[in-house]
Formats: C-alpha cells, structure tokens, sequence
C-alpha cells in the first residue's frame, strides 16, 4: 500500500515518477528493513549522509529531548543547540582561519549562500564552476553543477556561471602517482587562461567539491588543489569548498580538504553534520569574510536557518564522532576497504580503477581495461549499470552510481565484520558482469 501511495502521488526526484519503489519501515546501525523485514546493507550511506547509521540513540534521544523544550526559534534569538554546534564546527574547522557559520536547510541552500557571500564580499559576479561537479538542485546551485542535473535549470537559468574541466586522471589517459605533476600544470594553465579571458576582475569565487562526490570520487592529482588556491590568491577571488558530501569524516577528516596544504574562504556544509536525521547544512566563512560583515549587512536569510531540532541533532553527532574516534575508525576500515577494492581491479576485466579516500570509494566500470572504454558513456543511458545495482539490490548490498561508476560509501561506523560479510557480494556481481559484458 505504501508503495502504490508513493508511485501515485510521489513526484519521484532525478527519475520518471510512476514506478515502483521499496517501502522502508525501519533503520538500525548499517541497515534498512523493509515491511517483510528483509534486511538491506547501506554501503552508500543512503546519499552518502548516513555517516552514523541509522537510529542511532545519541542523535535519537537528543532530538527527543530539544522536541520537549524547543522545536524551533526565529534566527534572530540565540538557542543553546545552535550556539554549540558553530562552536564545534568552527573549532574543528580550524579557529586560527574560520570564524562564524550560517546555518542553512541542507547542501544545495549552502552553495546558494556561499555564491551570495562571495559576490557580496568581493562585489564581482561571475562563479567558476567544474564540470565533473554536483553542487545542489535550487538555481544557483544546479546552474554552478557540471552534471548533466543542470540542464533544466539553465532554461531562462541564473547568470554568471562559467565552468572549466577539472582532471579525471584515469578517463583522461593518466595514471594517479605517477603523472601528477603533468596533469596538474596542465589543468592549472588552463585554469589560469580561462581565468585571464573572462576577466579575474570578474570573478567573485571558484566553487569547487574538495574532492568531487556524485561524479565519482575523483581524486585530484598531487598540488592541484594548492594550485588552485594560489590562482585565487593571485587574482584576488575567494575559493569555496563544497564539502556537502565528503564533509564530517568520510575522507578520514573532518574536511576533506585538511588531506590537502591549503584552505579555502568558505566552507559548505550538509549531510553529515546531523547524518540526515534533521536536515541542516551551512556555511564556514574564514575571518576576513566574517569581519566583512561586521560592517556591512549579510544579505542572505532563511526562516529555518539554526533551526533548533536540527542542531541539537548536530551536537549530538559532533560529540559521538569525538567520543567514538570515528577519524580513528575510519582509518582502520580503510585498511580494508582500500585493498578490496584494489583486489578488485586485479580480479575482474570489467573494474579500471578503484579510487578509494577513507570511506568514500568508487569503482570505475569499463567494457576493455586496455582501451578504458567505460560501461557507460557519459550523457549515453545503458542497460548495464541499472542491471549492476538490480542484482547487488537482490542480494542485500544497496548502492548507487552514475555513469560508469559504482560507489563505495557505507556509514563510518560499519565494522570489521560487516564488512567482510558484504564486500564479497560485490565480488560476487562483479564476476558476471565479466562474463556477460566485457570484451
């Protein structure tokens, strides 16, 4: 009955609506039940924002309890929860470069804001944005996106954005660890030039994932980020990291880009700060940007912005990924994750590359490994990759992808033990895949 009720009146998102969807009554740990109690293994982490499972008490509780004081106050007052949690955030973050946090609804309103401060703060309008990129489904943010979910918001869309290719070393014909250097000189000058002929003047900010999340995990090469903060530097632009996806611990720290020898201006935030139990998201502006402001009135607002229930589910995360060294944890189930799925490509004709950064992992799919001739091409819709997720779905292991990726992102609190359960289900897929699709 659920189901029909949701293929009725549910306006499915990303997708055509009318079809048939699983309905899931319960959440517990690394796992989804649905009504006939079948269980399911979350290695996505739902959309890669379950970072602490589901149900977990500490979060469950802590919204129970804020419910029986306080839902919801106007931004205007001060509330325990919201106080706290910009605190946590900014403490961690870095208080020697960040100062203050806008709370937002989720990750797409996080971007919309940031994009709103940069221009505000520099008084220049254009955006760079990458290609290879997804940054949210609101205006500004699809149209700061590279993926294909832009389009229709580019229909009479928001002006400004300009995008530039960023690397995507294995499809671009190199190989991560050993052409580095030569791929990132080559991106950066063309960064640079691009920069030069749209004017830098111009150029409020570049927006840029950390690392990119939806299209794929893509892992710069060496000094790519560095450089890129030093083109901002040299032209004056701020540099916005979107950590939406990659944010609170699923690189292995707190902010992906911590893996990396620069900071940005502006930090985006979502899904992990609560894992999706309230949604909230955010902006951490560095202390320049904040004592712009000081002086000259933020013009961005959103009447849940702190809301109550949501940050006091924000505390309560921030405090279980301290007392339960989740950064610590991560990094022990790395070390098994990480080698999977290099096993992987070893093993199997059909897996290219795995790229693989704490718990955020993805395998790249082809039909040749010697031409890396991908399963899907992009923008080319496949039977293969639906069939992929059908039959890992089937036997319990729920994921997700794009094009010719399969995504490897449990919660960060999955042990030693669910792991080694569930991995081989993969495997499993992945051999007759090798049989009935590859070269």
């Amino acid at each position: 009955e659920i189901s029909q009720m949701h293929a009725q009146y549910i306006a499915q998102s990303w997708s055509k609506s009318g079809g048939a969807a699983r309905a899931i009554e319960r959440g517990e740990g690394v796992y989804l039940y649905d009504y006939d109690g079948n269980k399911i293994t979350d290695m996505s982490s739902l959309l890669v924002c379950a970072n602490l499972g589901h149900s977990l008490p500490e979060i469950v509780n802590a919204i129970k309890a804020q419910a029986d004081k306080l839902c919801f106050a106007a931004p205007c007052y001060a509330t325990e929860a919201k106080s706290t949690l910009a605190k946590k955030i900014v403490d961690i973050a870095g208080a020697d470069h960040f100062q203050r946090v806008l709370f937002t609804n989720a990750g797409a309103d996080a971007n919309e804001n940031a994009i709103k401060i940069a221009r505000n703060f520099t008084g220049r309008t254009k955006i760079f944005n990458r290609y290879r990129s997804y940054h949210g489904a609101t205006l500004g943010a699809s149209n700061a996106s590279g993926d294909w979910r832009r389009y229709a918001a580019e229909i009479g869309g928001a002006n400004g954005f300009v995008h530039f290719m960023n690397p995507q070393m294995y499809r671009d014909g190199y190989t991560k660890g050993v052409d580095d250097a030569e791929v990132t000189k080559k991106y950066l000058d063309a960064l640079d030039l691009q920069l030069r002929y749209e004017g830098p003047g111009n150029v409020a900010a570049i927006l840029m994932e950390s690392i990119v999340g939806a299209n794929g995990v893509i892992l710069p090469p060496d000094g790519y980020m560095e450089g890129v903060r030093a083109l901002c530097d040299k032209y004056g632009i701020l540099l916005i990291c979107d950590e939406v996806m990659a944010g609170f611990y699923r690189t292995g720290k707190m902010f992906a880009f911590m893996n990396f020898d620069m900071k940005p201006d502006i930090i985006t935030f979502a899904k992990g700060v609560t894992c999706g139990y309230v949604q909230l998201g955010g902006c951490i502006v560095s202390k320049k940007v904040a004592e712009y402001f000081e002086e000259n009135v933020l013009q961005c607002g959103l009447t849940y912005s702190g809301h109550t229930l949501a940050c006091a589910a924000g505390v309560a995360a921030m405090k279980y990924y301290k007392e339960h060294d989740i950064e610590g944890h991560v990094a022990e189930m790395h070390e098994i994750v990480a080698p999977f799925m290099d096993e992987m490509v070893k093993k199997h004709k059909c897996i290219g590359e795995a790229r693989c950064i704490g718990l955020f992992g993805a395998l790249e799919v082809v039909k040749n490994k010697e031409t890396r001739e991908p399963m899907q091409e992009y923008g080319v819709p496949g039977p293969v990759m639906p069939w992929i997720f059908a039959e890992l779905k089937k036997r319990g292991f729920a994921t997700f992808g794009r094009e010719n990726f399969i995504e490897i992102c449990p919660p960060l609190i999955i042990t030693k033990e669910e792991l080694e359960e569930y991995l081989p289900i993969l495997d499993e897929v992945l051999t007759m895949v090798d049989e009935k699709f590859c070269d």
